[in-house]
């Protein structure tokens, strides 16, 4: 069996982008020889994983893989720099040999200088004697002290400086690292090759495709609204972060939403027995009522810390970029465009006051896309610029989309809430009113003109028992709601001039029995 003595390149020709790892497709053209051998490929990234490993031939060669592997080899990086390493870790290392020399220089300084010190301590100890003893030779001693100063003053310049240069360089090599953290350029110590056993019946070219799994990929979409007057173009872009230890260059970029690592048995179901009992006579003269608070929506996914998963509403979901991509092995996340459409958009003024004492411009628009746009982040880009950025929730093609464009500063919501409770003499029924009190203002420039239609929402509590009532008092308010749902939620369509106010109130009741507690 021969065995080629070098490595064949095998670049990544396609990629198929899942949630929390990748589908890599790899492609090369094979020049077979008649028999049994064994090819070397690569190098590949060392994180593929072994089991998800396959190989296969074009079937127009007579020719059958009989054995795929992937080997692993360790290389660690030495000490010094090699010839392959880049300038940017060879220069730390001409930086880390100054530094060493500059270290070991003020330390030879730093010595000579504690000598110079205990030879001038000796100088004038020595001087302080011979005056004592009547000794006197001024001369001697101060050419002894003056040469002592000297030198001590040369050495300390010469420590001033290397101390300065010692700092200089720390400078410089903490510049030169923090450009290798930056540039993700480090050698890779752990490399891997395809080892593939081949028997081909002639010889000739073989296309191969080889295909596996390899971790540390993900993606995520995300979305960039243009609002323009009545149009909006909403640009679906996916975010994609690879650490796989190689660049894609010029691949086939697929992005999937299914979870190949999940299990799919059903989940198992427990038993739920449900039991009747007879009521008491206490609970029979008694309706025990609590008032909840209940969010209007669909069910969507719980929500986690950290990055979110993708949310594909149940079904897994396929986009493909419409170019080739090309997305660096260094971790940071690379935008890819997918699609972009534009779509007449109707612009809203909403505001509930009870949430929020802000009006929001909400804009309703239909995807256009051709396909599902998946949960998201959507920066918001309006006439004067970046204005903040949103969240886009699942839709399906064609589906009506709701999206915030922020608040307006030039408006103000006031709201006041008051409640009155009354019992009926006779039939001991409670009578809760409540008033609600909703004052809208408008400030806007002298040159502003034409009025603001801003729509206020306003919920009505909804009774899910047969003994509380709960009733609109539409006389009494000011003025009457546009529409309330089914939801219990009022709705007013609310003119506000340049400048103006308006107060808009809402009455209503609540109306229990005798027999009800708790409310």
């Amino acid at each position: 069996m021969s065995t080629a003595p070098m490595p064949i390149a095998l670049p990544v020709t396609a990629v198929t982008a899942l949630e929390d790892r990748a589908h890599i497709e790899r492609t090369a053209v094979l020049d077979l020889e008649a028999g049994v051998q064994r090819l070397r490929l690569g190098p590949v990234s060392a994180l593929a994983a072994d089991r998800t490993l396959h190989a296969e031939l074009t079937a127009d060669h007579p020719a059958t893989v009989l054995d795929v592997r992937l080997v692993r080899t360790w290389t660690p990086v030495g000490p010094l720099p090699s010839a392959d390493d880049s300038a940017l870790r060879r220069r730390a290392h001409e930086l880390e040999g100054e530094r060493h020399a500059a270290e070991q220089r003020c330390d030879r300084l730093h010595a000579r200088l504690d000598v110079l010190g205990r030879l001038a301590a000796d100088l004038l100890r020595d001087i302080g004697e011979g005056a004592g003893s009547g000794e006197s030779d001024g001369p001697r001693w101060a050419l002894e002290l003056d040469r002592v100063d000297g030198e001590r003053e040369k050495f300390g310049e010469q420590l001033r400086s290397a101390r300065a240069r010692l700092a200089s360089l720390d400078a410089e090599l903490d510049e030169v690292r923090r450009a290798m953290t930056r540039s993700g350029a480090q050698p890779a110590e752990l490399v891997g090759h395809v080892e593939l056993t081949v028997d081909a019946a002639a010889a000739g070219p073989a296309r191969l495709r080889l295909s596996h799994l390899t971790p540390c990929a993900l993606w995520r979409p995300a979305y960039r609204a243009v609002l323009d007057g009545d149009c909006l173009t909403l640009e679906t872009d996916a975010m994609v972060w690879q650490r796989t230890g190689e660049d894609w260059s010029g691949v086939r970029l697929t992005l999937s939403t299914a979870r190949s690592a999940l299990a799919t048995d059903p989940p198992r179901l427990g038993e739920d027995r449900l039991t009747l009992g007879d009521r008491s006579a206490a609970e029979r003269r008694t309706v025990d009522v609590e008032l909840r608070e209940e969010a209007i929506g669909d069910i969507g996914p719980v929500p986690v810390l950290g990055l979110p998963g993708v949310d594909d509403g149940g079904e897994a979901r396929v986009l493909s970029a419409p170019a080739p991509v090309s997305v660096p092995g260094d971790g940071r996340a690379h935008r890819v465009p997918l699609s972009a459409f534009t779509a007449p958009a109707v612009s809203e003024y909403a505001c509930s006051p009870e949430l929020s004492a802000l009006v929001t411009r909400v804009v309703r628009f239909d995807n256009g896309s051709g396909h599902a746009l998946l949960a998201g982040p959507v920066d918001l880009v309006r006439a004067g610029g970046f204005g903040g950025r949103g969240t886009l929730d699942f839709t399906a093609p064609g589906a009506p989309v709701v999206l915030p464009f922020g608040s307006c500063d030039d408006h103000g919501v006031v709201r006041e809430a008051e409640e009155s409770r009354t019992t009926a003499g006779i039939t001991q029924r409670t009578v809760v009113t409540r008033t609600v009190r909703l004052h809208l203002s408008r400030f806007s420039a002298p040159a502003e003109r034409g009025e603001r239609m801003i729509v206020v929402r306003e919920r009505v509590p909804v009774s899910e028992v047969s003994a509380v009532e709960v009733r609109l008092l539409k006389d009494a308010c000011s003025p009457a709601p546009a529409a309330v749902d089914a939801d219990g939620v009022a709705r007013w369509d609310v003119a506000l001039p340049p400048g103006g106010r308006r107060t808009v109130t809402l009455v209503y009741e609540l109306s229990a029995s005798a027999k009800v507690a708790g409310l």
